[in-house]
């Protein structure tokens, strides 16, 4: 059955992050996944302290991947080392702290360790931080110490998915002491938030329309364009009008001297010739009566 092998490979790899967590107990691991490649298997370690699951010339990765094959069966594991970028806001990072402080100093020093790592917590920018110590702390009865700053969804979907958790547990004299912590990173959209915009920053609204008025300017300029050139036309037509008005004004007053000169000088050559026939006429009658 398909579901059978489903279960049968989580488990494996439940028992394989488990194994791993244990073998490297003080290098505070974060997180183990595991990945199919054509090669093998490929197992990445999230921790904050690499040089520890490194050991001295990488004696603890060859021994981790000797157990691997012999206990699990895995033919070429490769384990990947990677750093976690924030320490304080990884809630399995920090739970280990707590447990180590607890299994080195004892439940002596429990409230200062919860509040030192509460301030830390919120120093790193998380919004909210609880811690839950449970067990025979201080005395020989168990008791249950809650130490909380911030602010923290404790129901809905964001208590699920955006809240970080993670549970450790501390061996002491006195019997196990179980670890619980809850933070909230800064990242977490809540749904709640609401966020009020200044009056300036309605300008991002009026941005397509802005868009939008430069073609609009442009078609304008293109039609203004047209009409000035179409006035232009008819300006040049009307110059071209006058100026051919003025020549055939020009062109009739020529025409008019020239006729008017013309018959004066038809008048000037006609009245000579009638003022001087008379004259031999009268030397013509003088002869005679001489």
């Amino acid at each position: 059955m398909i579901e059978r092998d489903f279960i049968a490979q989580k488990t494996k790899e439940f028992y394989i992050k488990q194994h791993i967590s244990r073998t490297l107990k003080g290098a505070e691991i974060s997180e183990v996944t595991l990945k199919k490649i054509p090669l093998g298997e490929k197992i990445v370690v999230l921790t904050n302290r690499p040089s520890l699951v490194v050991g001295s010339k990488g004696s603890n990765i060859r021994s981790l991947t000797r157990d691997l094959k012999e206990k699990f069966g895995l033919e070429n594991p490769q384990v990947e080392i990677k750093e976690v970028k924030e320490a304080n806001l990884d809630a399995s990072v920090v739970a280990q702290r707590i447990a180590s402080t607890l299994e080195r100093f004892g439940s002596a020093r429990f409230k200062g360790t919860g509040h030192r790592v509460l301030s830390d917590v919120m120093g790193a920018g998380a919004l909210g931080v609880e811690l839950k110590i449970s067990g025979k702390i201080p005395g020989s009865r168990a008791k249950s110490w809650r130490f909380y700053m911030g602010y923290l969804k404790k129901c809905g979907d964001v208590s699920v998915s955006g809240v970080l958790k993670s549970y450790a547990a501390a061996q002491l004299k006195s019997g196990v002491v179980g670890i619980q912590v809850r933070i909230m990173p800064s990242d977490v959209v809540l749904p709640d938030s609401v966020v009020i915009l200044d009056e300036a920053q309605v300008v991002i609204e009026e941005l397509p329309v802005e868009e939008e008025k430069p073609t609009k300017k442009k078609a304008t300029k293109k039609k203004s364009t047209k009409k000035k050139s179409t006035k232009k036309k008819v300006e040049a037509e009307k110059v071209e009008v006058k100026a051919a008005e003025v020549k055939t004004e020009k062109v009739e007053a020529e025409v008019e001297a020239k006729s008017e000169e013309k018959v004066e000088e038809a008048v000037a050559t006609e009245t000579p010739k009638s003022e001087e026939t008379p004259a031999p006429e009268a030397v013509s009658e003088e002869a005679k009566t001489e």
